[in-house]
């Protein structure tokens, strides 16, 4: 089975791939563009994620064996994102950070992750459209019908321009809500 989906939230795409467990369907890949591969199965499984940049070689080796010592089976990642997909039988020692310093580490990672996806998009934005209005300047000229006919025919391309900022948005809410558990966590 492959479903589509995209989140702007890592832990809320933990929960979605846990409920998939949940009606015995295991996570078996996950694309770059949102395409999530599952298969039947008859046993309990758990499912995290971490963030981790720049793993490469030796390094990407060594953080998967000390997952892997501990029971877990390295779903996917992908060196451009940065999220590790993780996943074993359900013991009920399902957490992946030992203490709560590596979980505050965690949502440390979460905030520099949010941070430079939505600088990337304020940047993207302003790069395409700072020279330009949301909708041509000749529109106002035109009245009557041809108005009401340009103006409908160029909203959906107003809002692909607004896009990029809505982005922001998303992954400052995901900033904040990282940095809530991060403050949270130090502060107990």
């Amino acid at each position: 089975m492959k479903k589509v989906k995209i989140f702007f939230n890592i832990e809320k795409e933990e929960q979605w791939l846990n409920s998939q467990l949940q009606k015995g369907y295991r996570c078996t890949n996950v694309s770059s563009l949102g395409v999530y591969t599952f298969e039947k199965s008859d046993v309990e499984y758990v499912m995290r994620l971490d963030y981790q940049e720049r793993l490469t070689g030796q390094r990407l080796e060594e953080y998967k064996g000390i997952y892997e010592d501990f029971g877990w089976r390295y779903v996917k990642g992908t060196p451009l994102n940065g999220i590790r997909y993780w996943q074993k039988k359900n013991d009920h020692r399902n957490e992946i950070f030992s203490d709560r310093d590596s979980k505050a580490n965690y949502y440390q990672r979460l905030m520099k992750y949010s941070f430079w996806l939505g600088t990337m998009c304020l940047t993207f934005s302003f790069l395409l459209y700072s020279d330009t209005g949301l909708y041509h300047e000749n529109i106002w000229r035109m009245e009557g019908s041809m108005f009401w006919k340009a103006f409908i025919f160029e909203t959906p391309f107003v809002v692909l321009k607004l896009f990029p900022l809505l982005l922001v948005g998303f992954f400052s809410s995901s900033y904040y809500t990282a940095y809530r558990q991060h403050r949270a966590l130090k502060e107990n």
